[in-house]
């Protein structure tokens, strides 16, 4: 198939050729028709004026010999418009010609003709018509009527030679506009053909073109060209291995952002940190992928200043990863889009462990250091007399006896927690109802309970899913949650315990309520936290060492469930304990 260039000229050509034959075949039958027509509207004249000196009834009674003398149609009228006689019909069935448009034009000018179109006949009817007599009064008008076959005759003659005229002189010109068409057409698709290939890649070959016109100097140009691209990405491929090479070995994470502050690549190392969601990446904005205000508002900077900065952010996921970013831009050539790279380093690790040292330091050296001065102060004061006073010494020792508890409950608190923490906790799953082991508790805590005139309501309904739980975490689960329950509700109140297994698919939900203190809705997200105490000073009177709920929320996660706190101040509080069914 030839290429449209091809087309475009051959196809000029053609339309050239062929609306000149027919603009003059137009013009020039136009011509003729209307020469034609003239000379029959002067033959009918002629013959109407003639007949017109006759005496009405001699044009009446001889009017088919007149008409096949002038061979035309012969009609005459009465001053009124009647037909008196007609050469190729009976005048009484014919209409009143008083308002035909020759007739009226005759009757004002003294002659009148008219052009009208015959459906039975196919073709246009001239009509021309005279008044009869010389004088006053009027007798009548003289009507010729022709079909203007003739006309048709000569304008089909012509374009029968026209057509004959243009088949000798456009074959001719067609195999000219043909050849100059594919000359012209035959080096430009090979030009074509050639810089595809190059915008594809493929740099091996010449374009060779035996021209000397402008065709011939744009090919010598185009080889010029392919041979400076060959030598440039030569060059920028070089450049562009040994830049992969860095880009790809950096254990930081990379990026280059364009001018519209989308990514534009990842290193290796990017995906290393944030795993396998980050491949979606490329494209996005940073906003899209961070969704972090703070890069954002460096970002921002770093194109407003055109200097480096640094921020570090914290990314949501679980577990959360924090990353220290550094941006800076980079060297574009004058006038192009300013790129931007950002390097990040995980700094997660390094700030957990930081947090974790200055949260262990600060609540374990608080926390010991509360029984330990009371220890040591009570030892004191036997050691200077006390001791001589029975009741006193007895008082002041059961005091470092509890002091001394505490201090033991907060150790073994603490190794819970860190064998947790460090997965050395063995968790032994069984098909448990957790029934059986809330009534354990209960009988654990109940003592307690009646020292305050707590009362203990339990609801486990019959024929409920059995859950997938380690036998002794829940019971020390169930315990921690109890005794705080039992431990923050005022004397004479309730507790109410409740099971179920449709609130969650595919979990048993225990719920314990109680009708104590309840807890601020600010306080309740930090709940679970290490040593957190909402009041710290009644929490330590009561003996708590702020792991209990942090117990609880690492031991439910151990065992595939989790823990979810409602609570109204002055109301009460409700654990929701959500526990894998066994199915």
């Amino acid at each position: 198939m030839r290429n449209r260039i091809f087309y475009k000229i051959f196809g000029s050509y053609l339309i050239i050729v062929v609306l000149t034959a027919s603009v003059l075949g137009i013009l020039t039958a136009g011509k003729i028709g209307r020469d034609v027509t003239a000379r029959i509207e002067q033959d009918l004249l002629s013959h109407a004026r003639l007949i017109a000196l006759m005496p009405i009834d001699d044009i009446e009674t001889k009017i088919r010999n007149l008409a096949e003398r002038t061979k035309s149609r012969i009609t005459l009228i009465d001053p009124g418009g009647r037909v008196l006689a007609d050469s190729e019909r009976e005048a009484a069935g014919m209409d009143n010609h008083l308002n035909r448009s020759e007739i009226q034009e005759a009757r004002l000018s003294g002659r009148g003709k008219a052009l009208r179109y015959s459906r039975t006949l196919g073709v246009d009817m001239l009509y021309v018509a005279l008044p009869v007599g010389t004088g006053p009064p009027l007798k009548g008008y003289i009507r010729l009527a022709m079909p203007l076959f003739e006309v048709q005759h000569a304008t089909d003659r012509l374009f029968q030679s026209l057509y004959q005229t243009a088949a000798i002189i456009i074959i001719p010109i067609l195999l000219i506009a043909y050849f100059y068409a594919r000359r012209i057409a035959d080096p430009i698709r090979r030009i074509k053909d050639f810089t595809r290939q190059v915008s594809q890649g493929n740099l091996s070959g010449t374009l060779m073109i035996a021209s000397s016109d402008e065709i011939g100097e744009l090919a010598k140009s185009i080889n010029r060209m392919v041979l400076e691209l060959q030598e440039r990405i030569r060059e920028a491929g070089e450049q562009s291995r040994k830049l992969e090479a860095a880009f790809s070995s950096m254990m930081e994470g990379v990026l280059i952002l364009d001018g519209q502050n989308r990514v534009e690549l990842v290193n290796r190392g990017m995906t290393a940190i944030l795993g396998e969601r980050f491949k979606a990446v490329p494209g996005q904005t940073t906003l899209e992928a961070f969704r972090n205000a703070a890069l954002q508002e460096t970002l921002d900077a770093v194109r407003a200043t055109a200097r480096p900065l640094k921020q570090e952010i914290a990314l949501d996921s679980e577990p959360p990863i924090i990353l220290e970013a550094s941006l800076s831009p980079m060297q574009t050539p004058p006038g192009g889009e300013q790129k931007i790279m950002m390097v990040f380093h995980d700094v997660t690790r390094l700030k957990n462990l930081e947090r974790i040292r200055a949260d262990f330091v600060a609540n374990v050296t608080h926390e010991i250091k509360t029984p330990l001065t009371a220890i040591a102060g009570f030892i004191e004061t036997l050691l200077e007399g006390t001791l001589d006073d029975r009741a006193t010494a007895v008082r002041f020792l059961k005091t470092v006896q509890e002091n001394a508890h505490r201090l033991s409950r907060l150790v073994d608190d603490l190794m819970t927690i860190s064998g947790i923490e460090l997965g050395e906790m063995e968790i032994c799953l069984e098909k448990i109802p957790v029934g059986d082991i809330m009534k354990d508790a209960i009988a654990i805590i109940e003592p307690k309970a009646g020292e305050k005139k707590i009362e203990i309501h339990s609801e486990f309904p019959d024929g409920m899913t059995p859950s997938r739980t380690d036998r002794d975490k829940s019971l020390q689960i169930f315990l921690n949650v109890l005794d705080n329950a039992v431990k923050f509700t005022p004397e004479e109140g309730m507790v109410y315990i409740t099971a179920s297994s449709t609130e969650k698919e595919g979990f048993v939900v225990v719920k314990i309520a109680d009708t104590g203190i309840g807890i601020p809705q600010n306080e309740l997200p930090r709940l679970g936290e290490r040593f957190y105490r909402i009041d710290k000073t009644r929490s330590r009177q009561m003996g708590g060492t702020g792991l209990g709920l942090s117990i609880v929320k690492h031991l439910m996660k151990a065992q595939g469930g989790w823990m979810e706190i409602y609570s109204t101040p002055g109301k009460g509080t409700t654990v929701c304990l959500y526990f894998p069914a066994s199915d």
